[in-house]
């Protein structure tokens, strides 16, 4: 499995503060199935004031320790980055380091505050997605703006933003309301990613098969009854996909190059339009 949104690099965010610790942590994602992550440290401008230079670093640094304790996981690095309005700015001079690539535009992992959705971020997103980026908006389903109003989200979804949830949410680890809107994103196909956003062993470990399980119950009954496949899993040349459910007929490849691609869309006509969430 791949792993694509969580804090696994040592002393550079609120995850691990050592790295005893994210080798725990490694340990852990491994034994759960995890053969592949991209790390994404906060870029939370005047809190964790990473860039593309020092996430680099640590990353590889990482890696290093890795090797030598004997731990087989692949180890790429990338940013969860915090709505702001430096954003831009940081975007343009290169101090961002993207997720990868959708449809041949590149990818950035973009958090908004967990209590509200910032006043005219819509706004912001488009010109990201003017610029050739594509946001992928983090764990909506824990915003509490979003779990009062799911339909917030709509906008950001008819403008082509994709969405990334969490697979504790998708257990209940964040509460019901967390849970119950990660099950509505996924039941109604709008979810592209599930990963971990792992920040510890005890409360935010790296774990993704318990989140797999309920979205393969989930996308499994929905596909009985709309007839429609889902792509929860896939074989590339070098590893096994179930950590991507992707919505659409698209490409994905994380900054390491790996290639993670995908088959038909879920979703048609007959079902968009009962979807409080669709594109169309």
């Amino acid at each position: 499995m791949i792993d694509l949104h969580n804090h696994l690099l040592p002393g550079i965010d609120d995850g691990p503060a050592d790295l005893p610790t994210a080798l725990d942590m490694a340990r852990a994602a491994v034994a759960n199935g995890i053969s592949h992550v991209v790390c994404t440290p906060h870029i939370h401008i005047g809190r964790y004031d990473n860039d593309s230079h020092n996430i680099a670093e640590t990353c590889s640094r990482f890696n290093a320790a890795l090797q030598e304790a004997g731990i087989e996981l692949k180890v790429a690095a990338a940013a969860e980055v915090r709505f702001s309005g430096e954003l831009m700015t940081r975007v343009l001079d290169g101090s961002i380091p993207f997720l990868g690539q959708w449809e041949g535009k590149k990818v950035l992992l973009l958090e908004f505050p967990h209590g509200e959705m910032p006043f005219g971020a819509e706004r912001l997103t488009q010109w990201l997605l003017d610029k050739g980026v594509v946001p992928l908006i983090a764990h909506p389903e824990r915003n509490k703006a979003l779990m009062n109003n799911p339909s917030k989200l709509k906008p950001f979804i008819e403008q082509g933003c994709l969405l990334q949830v969490t697979a504790a949410s998708a257990a209940g680890r964040f509460g019901e309301k967390a849970m119950h809107l990660a099950h509505e994103l996924l039941s109604n196909r709008v979810v592209s990613i599930m990963a971990t956003d792992a920040h510890n062993l005890d409360h935010r470990p790296p774990l993704l098969q318990e989140g797999l399980l309920q979205a393969a119950r989930i996308l499994g009954e929905r596909g009985r009854t709309s007839g429609h496949r889902h792509a929860l899993a896939h074989r590339t040349p070098a590893f096994r996909l179930v950590d991507c459910l992707i919505t659409r007929a698209c490409r994905f490849r994380p900054q390491d190059s790996y290639l993670l691609e995908v088959g038909k869309p879920c979703v048609d006509s007959s079902v968009s339009g009962r979807n409080p969430f669709s594109r169309r």
